[in-house]
């Protein structure tokens, strides 16, 4: 199951990434659309997403992981192929929603198998393989996407994801998951809403999902957007050594996915996620007193790092802490609040800088994890001092 559910991840990932550079420039040949019509797409994909996230967690146990999730990857080809065939933008952005409804199928489904039925002291590895899985798809994609487009095709990305999600597919059939955990009437464990409800009144699953939400505004609302345009605008660096930078970023995160995961299951979550978060808000913080290219390097591969060593370890905590009977519910949410982040972070952060300046989601960013370190304190706190009573 587990090299299954990685490959899978990896071929989505990399379908994902090969399309999204090549997207914006299909949508101004095809539709010659306006720069707001292309920032719908990432909205609409990030709403198909919020929509499909919690009812997936609940259908879990219903219709099957593999199921779910083969359905998802082939939603998503369908919704590839469907978009080369219209014409009408209206029905191209409902195209690219049914991937985010499909994409959410996938994803969660795929972190719920990867915590579930494992011991505490191997969970945050494996939620740290499926998550490198997933940045190594994308950076690899993302480096082919431009290049099929340009020297292959205009609709050759959307054929490729679509490969890339038959693939995946194919990838799954063979994989042995676990069946589904039996619930007891006094656990949560009814099919209703009421299973939210429990699984948020489990300590720190609330709070993990407010903390995932964070890190995605700090990293679509920031990095992903504003960050290119920093180097380009204030430190004057040019396109490619801004890609070069951006880059190290990634790399960053990519090497230290492993070693948030593999330490919080030796330590403790906590204990790597509060400090992670403080050095992460420090560095963001601080990036914008720095101009010179080698030291915005650096921060770059350090910001990468700091995000990579926390990024796996809201869902591991999630896994703990979540009884067996709700985890699928648990993981639903944990995905919804954290979309929502995606869909609220760039507008937000945009907003911000537009208003006041560059600078300032910077500085929004670093306070919102510094707030967001504290709380974590508080709750670690409050744990430690329930246990000794």
């Amino acid at each position: 199951m587990l090299i299954a559910l990685l490959s899978a991840s990896f071929l989505f990932n990399l379908g994902q990434g090969v399309l999204r550079p090549s997207l914006p420039l299909y949508l101004q040949r095809v539709f010659a659309a306006r720069y707001q019509q292309v920032t719908l797409i990432p909205a609409v994909f990030g709403a198909g997403k919020w929509i499909a996230s919690l009812p997936t967690g609940y259908l879990l146990d219903t219709l099957g992981r593999r199921l779910l999730m083969t359905s998802g990857l082939l939603l998503i080809a369908g919704s590839d192929l469907g978009s080369v065939m219209v014409t009408r933008y209206g029905a191209f952005l409902a195209l690219r929603a049914l991937a985010g409804v499909g994409w959410a199928m996938f994803a969660t489904v795929a972190t719920t198998a990867m915590v579930g039925g494992r011991a505490v002291s191997r969970r945050g590895r494996a939620v740290s393989l499926l998550l490198m899985s997933e940045t190594l798809g994308l950076l690899l994609g993302t480096s082919m996407g431009g290049l099929l487009y340009q020297r292959v095709g205009t609709v050759t990305p959307f054929v490729f994801e679509a490969a890339c999600m038959l693939a995946a597919s194919l990838a799954l059939i063979g994989a042995t998951f676990p069946a589904a955990e039996p619930r007891s009437t006094s656990g949560g464990g009814s099919r209703d809403w009421r299973r939210l409800g429990t699984a948020l009144r489990v300590p720190g699953v609330l709070l993990m999902g407010l903390t995932s939400a964070a890190l995605t505004v700090v990293q679509t609302g920031i990095l992903v957007f504003l960050f290119p345009l920093y180097l380009v605008e204030r430190a004057g660096l040019s396109p490619s050594t801004m890609g070069l930078l951006v880059s190290l970023g990634v790399l960053g995160r990519l090497g230290a996915l492993w070693v948030g995961g593999s330490t919080s299951d030796r330590v403790g979550r906590m204990r790597v996620l509060i400090p992670g978060l403080l050095m992460y808000a420090v560095l963001l913080g601080s990036l914008t007193l720095l101009t010179h290219p080698l030291a915005l390097g650096l921060w770059s591969l350090a910001i990468g790092g700091a995000g990579g060593l926390v990024a796996p370890l809201p869902a591991a905590l999630t896994g703990d802490r979540a009884p067996l009977a709700v985890q699928g519910v648990a993981i639903g949410w944990l995905r919804t609040i954290t979309d929502t982040g995606q869909i609220v972070g760039p507008l937000i952060m945009g907003a911000l800088a537009d208003t006041l300046d560059l600078t300032a989601p910077f500085f929004l960013g670093a306070t919102l994890l510094l707030v967001t370190a504290w709380q974590c304190r508080r709750h670690a706190r409050a744990m430690s001092a329930a246990t000794v009573s």
